[in-house]
């Protein structure tokens, strides 16, 4: 039994959506960080960066989406999202998601919090900067798809294509959202058109780009 410690919408949604599309038996745990519940105490024991989420897996808890995801799926016997470490697929795999977490993800904190990195007073300059940054990404990725698609893999799902697609919801409210691009955009009506996708929406409450 795993324990998903999330917050709707938020990062935690690659790693909830996984868990419903192996069909494991987990338990959730909303952490209102609203009220800054992924900032006491509690919460800290079990993830000292204090953001969502956690997973614990065999009692132990664990955290990073991108590292939870790709536990995940590799743990699945019948290993449907995720090459194994002998295919030659593995090492794009291991690329993209790497990708996404490292290059991609990081963009959107700069967005949304850019006083973080800059001060309040440059906020505006901030955005500003990183708009072209993360549409930029969003062109390679669809180059990708235009190449080698319809997945990230070619003609095989993994993980990495449903924690695009949850990159590509966060920036539904962008000037150019990700799914403004062709290929990008009919990934994310391919991977929304599945049943899990809706499941997710209602066990997480939610209801834009849906």
């Amino acid at each position: 039994m795993y324990s998903l410690y999330y917050a709707p919408g938020a990062a935690s949604m690659v790693v909830h959506w996984l868990l419903l599309e192996l069909d494991v038996p987990h338990e959730l745990h909303l952490v209102d960080t609203a009220t800054g519940a992924q900032k006491r105490p509690e919460y800290l024991a079990l993830n000292p960066n204090g953001v969502v989420p956690t997973l614990v897996v065999d009692g132990k808890p664990m955290f990073e989406a991108a590292a939870l995801v790709m536990t995940l799926a590799d743990r699945d016997p019948q290993t449907r999202f995720a090459p194994t470490p002998d295919d030659p697929l593995r090492p794009h795999y291991n690329q993209w998601m790497f990708h996404l977490a490292n290059a991609v993800q990081p963009l959107f904190r700069l967005w949304w919090y850019p006083h973080e990195a800059a001060g309040e007073a440059q906020s505006d300059a901030a955005r500003a900067h990183v708009q072209p940054r993360i549409e930029a990404a969003w062109s390679r990725l669809d180059a990708q798809l235009a190449a080698h698609g319809p997945y990230l893999l070619g003609d095989t799902l993994s993980a990495a294509d449903f924690y695009l697609t949850m990159l590509m919801r966060w920036s539904r409210n962008m000037p150019k959202p990700g799914h403004s691009w062709p290929h990008l955009g009919a990934l994310a009506e391919r991977m929304k058109s599945r049943p899990s996708f809706k499941r997710l929406y209602e066990r997480e409450g939610l209801a834009e780009w849906a």
